[in-house]
């Protein structure tokens, strides 16, 4: 989502030891009320703030486990007693992602799919172990990390199967090694990402991975998504960190990267990173880690338009020096943005919000920072200062928490993101924002749409975009509309369908026609090779085969 600042610092491994709720994004015992300069902006668009009420947890419908007894005693006999649960919170638990259809079915109580047992193995040979059962026993299997899936990939079809299991990876949670020389973290695959980067921080390393699901995502999710993080411009994207992953099949174990580089035919890492949970389950990660940086320093910077702002960040994408830390928003994102909590709508300034961060060793920051600043003045930028980016810093976790109250009081509130060559980038950007803002005129729901520039690469960038409206009388079919109205329009420009969300099953349809058919079936036939009986995340990144009948 958008950022919204909240005037505090972060420290990014205080985050450690959070418990999560199902209808609630990261810590739930946070809470963020609407700001008068939030509701002004809605009610600028003519989006009126009203209040609705979510189904308790404990009241929420779900369908009686189909788990057998004697399957339960045989998992029992796997894996223990008390890591197999088909407990109603555990089974809600792990029923949604993040996503906002995800908590729509949520507070709807429309959980038809909820999994019929959870299972929670200690380590990699007890996932072997599990998986080989499940395909044996024809049920479905949905890794589950940190939940924070917003591409509907916790959305398994569970037709055809005898039953379906979430495979918590949550017992999986050590820093199983740290070779400092070369500076490789072997991660268990189930730590989430704020424990990990304080394991990490303790032998004075960073990972450098820092995106807004950081509260809650795991170090395994990062690598079957392809996450990037808001620092990528200088720690690079999490699948640009990897260097070796052990991966879980139903026929056994997939062990990746036995060297930095190698000429060694195609790069399995490449194969199962981004996999979604379809090929296997990954259950450790070997990471590149950073030194922890001595010196941070993050600025603002306005420019006049969101076209000059794009062409600045692109001459330090392509010539240099790059910040860690590089995005740009559009100018109703920085209208919304400046205008809460502290500014009112009439005295903001018009304009686009860019934000620069650098980190490193004070040396390096010093010289960074001086020679970006030239480019940016050069590029039409006005520098705002420390305190404009400490801002950003400060609540770059934030804006999610946003949502909760948005939804609690009758505001659809979505966000989607692509990416493209800088040549396509203006020209993507209008196209998927008329697209949002036609499809939701059309169902007479008015909207904002907030784009940003969150991550660039020397031939182009990543857009983010969030979108508010007022939820119509099925908010589900509103957004499935507005979002199949959006993928068209990214389709069309050959952008993209995601740049770091992954493809679960919304973004499906545009990935595999991106991939035309040939490609396709090749990728099917290797998962029917991992896994003959279909069982692993059916239906999430590719279609169905047909071979669980």
């Amino acid at each position: 989502m958008s950022h919204l600042t909240s005037g505090r610092p972060v420290d990014e491994t205080a985050l450690a030891s959070l418990d999560f709720h199902p209808y609630r994004w990261g810590d739930p015992a946070r809470t963020v009320a609407l700001t008068e300069g939030i509701r002004g902006a809605l009610g600028l668009i003519g989006i009126t703030v009203r209040e609705t009420t979510p189904t308790p947890v404990a009241d929420l419908s779900i369908p009686a486990s189909r788990l057998t007894g004697v399957q339960r005693a045989e998992l029992v006999g796997l894996i223990g007693e008390e890591h197999v649960s088909i407990d109603h919170h555990d089974r809600v638990g792990h029923a949604a992602g993040w996503s906002t259809p995800d908590l729509l079915r949520l507070r709807t109580d429309a959980l038809p799919d909820a999994p019929d047992v959870v299972l929670r193995p200690a380590d990699h040979e007890q996932v072997v172990t599990l998986l080989r059962w499940c395909s044996h026993q024809r049920v479905a299997v949905v890794p589950f990390g940190g939940g924070t899936s917003v591409v509907g990939g916790l959305a398994a079809q569970r037709d055809g199967f005898e039953a379906l299991a979430s495979l918590d990876l949550g017992r999986l949670d050590r820093l199983v090694d740290l070779d400092s020389e070369s500076r490789i973290a072997t991660l268990g695959a189930g730590l989430r990402a704020p424990r990990a980067e304080e394991l990490v921080a303790a032998e004075g390393f960073t990972i450098g991975h820092f995106p807004q699901s950081y509260a809650g995502a795991s170090i395994g999710g990062f690598a079957a998504a392809r996450s990037a993080g808001q620092s990528s411009a200088g720690y690079g994207r999490f699948d640009d960190m990897v260097v070796g992953l052990t991966v879980a099949t139903p026929r056994g174990t997939i062990e990746v990267g036995h060297a930095p580089r190698a000429a060694a035919g195609p790069d399995w890492r490449q194969i199962l990173l981004g996999s979604e949970g379809a090929f296997g389950v990954i259950t450790r990660v070997r990471v590149r880690v950073r030194p922890l940086p001595q010196a941070r320093v993050f600025e603002g910077w306005r420019f006049a338009d969101f076209a000059t702002g794009a062409a600045a960040l692109r001459r330090l994408a392509q010539d240099g020096p790059l910040p860690t830390v590089l995005r740009l928003s559009d100018e109703m994102e920085t209208f919304v943005n400046l205008a809460a909590p502290t500014e009112s709508l009439e005295t903001t300034p018009g304009g686009c919000l860019a934000i620069t961060g650098y980190e490193g060793t004070g040396e390096d920051v010093t010289r960074r920072k001086a020679a970006a600043t030239a480019v940016l003045h050069d590029a039409g930028g006005t520098p705002l200062g420390e305190e404009a980016g400490e801002a950003w810093r400060a609540g770059r976790f934030d804006a999610p928490y946003l949502r909760d109250p948005l939804l609690e009081h009758g505001v659809l509130v979505e966000t989607l993101e692509t990416a493209t060559f800088w040549s396509s980038l203006l020209e993507l950007r209008n196209a998927v924002a008329d697209a949002l803002t036609t499809a939701l005129a059309e169902q007479g729901t008015p909207a904002i749409v907030l784009c940003h520039i969150s991550h660039v690469y020397e031939t182009g960038a990543s857009l983010y975009f969030t979108v508010a409206a007022q939820q119509a009388e099925d908010p589900l079919a509103q957004w499935a509309s507005t979002k199949a109205a959006a993928n068209a329009a990214i389709a069309r420009l050959g952008a993209a369908p995601s740049h770091h969300h992954g493809i679960g099953v919304d973004h499906q349809e545009v990935y595999t026609e991106q991939l035309g058919p040939l490609a396709t079936e090749a990728l099917q036939a290797l998962k029917n090779t991992l896994d003959p009986v279909g069982i692993l995340n059916p239906g999430v990144l590719l279609p169905r085969s047909g071979t669980a009948t």
